[in-house]
């Protein structure tokens, strides 16, 4: 590669493969579709292999763009860093964050170790519990800002991202051939657990809970171990287990909204700082 590689290349590489579609992507970088589409040709000439290959309306990363992505995210969040770090005053204090230990420790843990280089004067104090509790501890005044699953009573907040709800079970694992199928789940009320047994009582599969548990800990030990399939967002599948759905003898799920809400006395420098940084690091789409 005889030059560098202008980081709006990168961006488009990125906006594209989160989106799925030159369409979407056009959307997020307000630019047209011809646009975006001669940004990947001029990436690709400069690398020398194709990036993406069409799959029905979705484009899919080939080996090559896999590679060049994952450059190209480390590469960007550096440069965002920079900007950020020499573009801002400097920023002290400290944050409530509160957030349900699924995105506390699949989501997350990136975006707040990107937080705290480019603010290393702000103190996260971090309290995870389920959704519907922090709104009431935000209401309280107990933490400052709350990354939640909107819940159908929730109204208000910023919308941050989309997320599909997907089945999960262990590798090698296959507890959804057995009747009922066995579920480990959250606790009752959950938005998860409501929407995945409307799911399996629309499609007449019968099915039983064998774990409940709070923690997301404890529904991946009663996934893997095969004790039961479960239910959680795609961006917080790991390595440790694996995808499942139609093909299984699963019914589709629908997608939840995670939204950013924060109290209306938190108005500090720190505050408005975590919550812009969250927003920007987690937004997927228009």
């Amino acid at each position: 590669m005889k030059h560098d590689v202008d980081p709006t290349l990168l961006r488009t590489l990125v906006a594209v493969s989160d989106s799925g579609s030159v369409t979407a992507a056009a959307r997020r970088l307000a630019l047209t579709q011809p646009a975006v589409s001669q940004q990947l040709r001029k990436l690709e000439a400069q690398i020398g292999s194709p990036l993406f290959q069409r799959f029905g309306r979705r484009q899919v990363l080939t080996a090559e763009g896999e590679l060049a992505l994952g450059y190209a995210r480390g590469i960007l969040r550096l440069q965002d860093e920079f900007k950020a770090r020499f573009e801002q005053p400097t920023v002290a204090g400290s944050v409530r964050l509160g957030t349900p230990d699924l995105y506390a420790a699949y989501l997350l843990p990136s975006v707040l170790a990107d937080f705290g280089r480019t603010f290393p004067e702000v103190q996260i104090e971090l309290h995870c519990r389920l959704s519907q509790v922090l709104l009431q501890d935000l209401a309280r005044g107990e933490i400052d800002v709350a990354l939640v699953t909107r819940q159908p009573q929730m109204a208000g907040g910023t919308r941050v991202r989309d997320e599909p709800l997907v089945w999960i079970a262990g590798p090698g694992q296959e507890p959804f051939r057995r009747s009922p199928l066995p579920l480990a789940m959250l606790p009752t009320n959950n938005l998860y657990r409501t929407l995945a047994l409307a799911a399996l009582e629309r499609s007449g599969r019968d099915w039983k809970i064998v774990c409940e548990s709070a923690s997301i800990g404890g529904l991946y030990a009663a996934v893997m171990s095969g004790l039961a399939v479960s239910v959680v967002t795609r961006c917080t599948v790991t390595p440790a287990v694996r995808e499942v759905g139609r093909a299984d003898g699963l019914p589709d799920l629908p997608g939840v909204e995670l939204i950013l809400y924060r109290a209306p006395e938190a108005t500090s420098d720190a505050v408005r700082c975590l919550e812009s940084y969250i927003q920007r690091k987690l937004r997927v789409g228009p």
